[in-house]
């Protein structure tokens, strides 16, 4: 199968698993298919991000400073991860609002930047950023941040 088929085919899987599950809990939902920008699913062991969506980003040379976080458009915007599981019922949410998102990307970063002396190795101008699934286990399973907040 093409990849980009490939690609398409987990996003509506994602995107349709996580408005069954909200129907579920008796919510009505709308997908949004890829339409929305912001609104998307992606493909992969990691959720990829850039950090300049997250926070103010300065350079020094090649040194990568991170400043203060950027206000969020919507700020109690809850976000769904999925992780799509091969058999029936396997599948993984994790679900938390996009600041939490946002304080955890930041982390990461830091920390990793942080370990190189605030310069990226292979590409010092590279704002690329990655959740793994590790980052997000204490926010499995957790919607009732959903049902709290309608």
């Amino acid at each position: 199968m093409a990849a980009g088929r490939s690609n398409q085919l987990v996003k509506q899987i994602g995107e349709y698993l996580v408005a069954c599950e909200l129907a579920r809990r008796g919510l009505l939902v709308a997908t949004f298919s890829g339409n929305v920008p912001d609104f998307d699913l992606i493909r992969g062991g990691a959720w990829q991000f850039s950090i300049d969506k997250f926070a103010d980003i300065t350079f020094d040379g090649s040194r990568q400073l991170i400043g203060r976080k950027k206000p969020l458009p919507i700020p109690q915007l809850v976000c769904v991860f999925v992780l799509a599981a091969e058999k029936y019922g396997d599948d993984q949410f994790f679900v938390l609002e996009w600041s939490k998102v946002q304080d955890i990307v930041i982390t990461i970063y830091r920390r990793w930047l942080d370990t190189h002396g605030g310069v990226r190795p292979r590409k010092p101008d590279s704002l690329h950023c990655a959740i793994v699934m590790e980052n997000l286990q204490k926010y499995k399973d957790n919607w009732s941040i959903i049902s709290s907040t309608r």
